[in-house]
């Protein structure tokens, strides 16, 4: 009868470490870039809303300008409503006495990157701005 002592399995068992850490490495890194794309997708939505609520403060109170310009720090040069081509959206609307904004942008290149981070922020109409 041959017996086998515990240095002669783990020579055995070496290949198969090898493997199994070949098999689940690649899971590993996908799951680590899901979780990065997740976070940037919601820095930039955070981004959006801030902004979003910054502009529809600045024009409901007739400061057109300021929000003229935050607009262009926030989505770049091109402030229209339809700048770019789907990629960069700002919709207003009036409800009651409320103006909101909704701004909407692709967000950075990455595995999520099909997906629209979209920011909405609402204000009181000022009085004197109507």
């Amino acid at each position: 009868m041959t017996q086998i002592t515990a240095s002669q399995s783990h020579e055995h068992e070496t290949g198969a470490v090898t493997a199994e850490f070949a098999i689940v490495l690649p899971a590993v890194l996908l799951v680590l870039v899901m979780v990065i794309s997740s976070i940037q997708l919601t820095s930039v939505q955070l981004m959006l809303t801030s902004a979003a609520a910054e502009v529809a403060r600045l024009e409901a109170r007739g400061d057109i300008g300021a929000a003229q310009q935050v607009l262009a720090r926030t989505l770049g040069s091109e402030t229209s409503p339809t700048a770019g081509s789907g990629a960069r959206r700002v919709q207003r609307a009036t409800i009651g006495e409320m103006l909101c904004v909704t701004l909407t942008a692709a967000p950075l290149p990455g595995p999520l990157a099909g997906l629209q981070a979209t920011g909405r922020g609402c204000a009181a109409i000022s009085k004197a701005s109507s």
